[in-house]
């Protein structure tokens, strides 16, 4: 199988699995095929997931293999924000909180897309126990959430965030929060255009932080914000996905100005795309 064909097909599986059967494998499907075949936890769900789509090729077994992995969920459990900030209490108009989880086996994104001589390895995991994670909804739709998605992509531009520090994109402030705890970072400048999230930050979430004296947020446009050099580090989270966030990635990268280190949430994807 050529490696455009192979990635066409993980991908189209993917895709389709995730968005409209991700509740499919079930902890008692996978603990029977343990038993009866020998299986590990992550075959057993390859060959449900494969099974499901009536598909059987080694060399896609061997694949899904590598892609599926299972997480361990004390690692996500830690994470400062995870641990300290609480959202129960943010209900305003047409926006409200939940707790949402990952079922046991249930598959899930928690990671940038990797690219292998020419292979796409979409990061996909599991939790072999319920999962769960804070969520805030808008019209009853999920807006806002703090998954192991969001701790694993914006891990490194948290460890590498110092001095002053321009953020685009707000959110749940998961990114400032962290940063904000650094001995190194002095300053985070946050620029926002929707006056609604800013007002739901400062009320519920900001008065939590330990170190709220270095927050300043600036309600704008990304693409019209005017700076100078007086900055140290940008990192850009101002899209949901790589069906919005390509184009608005290419107009950032052209606004870079020299002397300052750019980050990009969910960049390695973006430019698998945009390659």
């Amino acid at each position: 199988m050529n490696t455009e064909l192979r990635n066409e097909i993980i991908l189209k599986i993917l895709s389709d699995y995730l968005n409209n059967h991700s509740d499919f494998i079930t902890e008692k499907m996978v603990n029977d095929l343990e038993k009866e075949f020998n299986l590990s936890k992550t075959e057993s769900i390859v060959f449900l997931l494969l099974g499901f789509y009536e598909i059987e090729n080694k060399e896609l077994t061997e694949e899904f293999n590598k892609i599926i992995k299972e997480l361990d969920s004390k690692k996500y459990e830690d994470n400062d924000y995870y641990k300290n900030i609480k959202l129960e209490n943010i209900k305003d108009n047409n926006w409200s909180f939940e707790i949402k989880s990952y079922k046991p086996y249930e598959l899930f994104v928690y990671n940038d897309m990797e690219c292998i001589n020419g292979k796409l390895y979409p990061q996909v995991g599991y939790f072999t126990h319920e999962y769960y994670y804070e969520c805030v909804l808008e019209n009853g739709r999920e807006w806002m959430l703090i998954t192991p998605n969001e701790i694993e992509t914006m891990k490194e531009p948290i460890k590498e965030a110092f001095g002053n520090v321009l953020t685009y994109g707000l959110g749940l402030g998961y990114f400032q929060y962290m940063i904000s705890n650094k001995d190194n970072v002095k300053s985070i400048t946050i620029i926002e255009k929707d006056k609604k999230i800013i007002e739901l930050f400062t009320k519920y979430i900001l008065p939590q932080f330990k170190h709220k004296e270095k927050i300043k947020i600036i309600n704008e446009d990304a693409l019209k914000y005017k700076y100078t050099s007086e900055y140290d580090y940008v990192f850009v989270d101002i899209w949901h996905d790589p069906s919005d966030g390509v184009e608005l990635y290419k107009k950032m990268k052209k606004l870079e100005k020299p002397n300052i280190k750019y980050s990009y949430w969910i960049e390695k994807t973006l430019r698998i795309y945009i390659d």
